[in-house]
Formats: C-alpha cells, sequence, structure tokens
C-alpha cells in the first residue's frame, strides 16, 4: 500500500494552483479550472504522489484551515535536499515566510505561508 493522493484544503483553487506550479515548481497532474479540481506532483517524482488542492468552501474545512493557520501548525511538509538554497529562491520569489530554516532535533525547518490560507513546512534531514 502506498499515498497516491493526498489533499490540502485552499481557499482558492486557481489561486493555489498558480502559486504551488509557479512559485513552488509543482507539475500540473490534473486542472480544470470550471470544476475547480487542481492536483499537481512533484517534478522530482511527477508518477508520485498527487496533491489535491481542495476547495474548502464554507464547510468544517474552513474552520480546520484557520484553526491550523491560527496556531501556526503547518498543514503538510515538503521535504528539500538544500533548504537554504530553497528558502533563497522562494524568498527571490515575493514568499511570506513565519520561520527561517532553524536547526531542530530532527533537521533543518522552516516555514512558510502558501497565500492560500496554510502555513507549509520544509524540512531537510
Amino acid at each position: 500500500m502506498k499515498i497516491t493522493l493526498t489533499s490540502v484544503f485552499v481557499n482558492n483553487p486557481h489561486e493555489a494552483f498558480k502559486f504551488y506550479t509557479e512559485v513552488l515548481g509543482f507539475l500540473k497532474k490534473t486542472y480544470v479550472p470550471e470544476y475547480g479540481l487542481a492536483i499537481v506532483v512533484s517534478p522530482e517524482e511527477p508518477d508520485g504522489t498527487g496533491l489535491l488542492l481542495e476547495p474548502r468552501g464554507e464547510s468544517f474545512a474552513k474552520t480546520y484551515q484557520e484553526t491550523l493557520y491560527e496556531a501556526g501548525l503547518p498543514v503538510i511538509v515538503f521535504g528539500v535536499e538544500d533548504i537554504h538554497k530553497e528558502y533563497e529562491r522562494l524568498i527571490e520569489l515575493g514568499v511570506k515566510f513565519r520561520k527561517e530554516p532553524t536547526k531542530t532535533d530532527w533537521g533543518v525547518e522552516a516555514i512558510f505561508e502558501d497565500t492560500c490560507g496554510n502555513l507549509i513546512q520544509l524540512a531537510q534531514n
């Protein structure tokens, strides 16, 4: 058994698709804007796990997303080979970081805003 698709709630799947592809560098797997359907994949594993940019609407997902955000908790973790290089690349693209690369007991982490209502953690082991 393996994970083939996971999701993250977003305020707007169209804006999220643009941010996740144009800024973060993910690839389009499926994009049907008229249905709000956006799935991206890592360029390092284009046949790997997909990330569904799930519209949150005004349901329980809105409360869930806002609660995580207000608590400062990342909704997902993206692994990177060189966190300092990725941090600098994203800063150049205007990404707002909540936490600069910081050494922890389990590696180095940084946290940024995805412009779609979420905090994302970058991790380098």
